[in-house]
């Protein structure tokens, strides 16, 4: 988890809302991202999708079996369908989201008994570093408006 806040800071430092995320195969990082929607002009670009990609690449399959994903923020419905679908067994999150979290505070897409695979659920590790990280953000956001 301290590697994806650290993936968070990078977000920051480009005046991106700060959540980071790494993926980790057999206790190395095979894929790491931060938020670039704003860089990038582009929806799709949370950390875990660009961290998704990343891990693609680097084990050459869509399918990343035997890997744990770290996020500093709950997943989003978007995440949480590209978590299932890319079959990553186990997610560690940071902090929950209020607003767009689906794994478990608004709903639970990664352990949804109808899909054909569930994706085990850590919740709350670090989650006063990684909420502190969003709510100074926002705030300073706003000392600026």
């Amino acid at each position: 988890m301290r590697e994806a806040i650290h993936q968070a800071k990078l977000a920051e430092e480009l005046g991106e809302v700060p959540i980071g995320a790494v993926i980790v195969r057999n206790g190395e990082i095979i894929g790491r991202g931060y938020n670039l929607r704003e860089t990038s002009q582009d929806a799709t670009a949370h950390a875990e999708i660009v961290a998704i990609r990343e891990a693609s690449i680097a084990v050459q399959s869509w399918r990343l079996l035997d890997c744990t994903l770290y996020v500093t923020l709950e997943p989003c419905p978007m995440c949480s369908g590209a978590i299932v679908q890319s079959r990553i067994p186990r997610v560690v999150y940071g902090t929950y989201d209020p607003k767009a979290g689906c794994a478990g505070t608004l709903m639970n897409l990664l352990q949804e008994p109808r899909f054909n695979h569930r994706t085990e659920v850590i919740a709350d590790v670090l989650q006063e570093e990684c909420a502190g990280l969003l709510t100074q953000f926002f705030r300073k956001l706003r000392g600026k408006g």
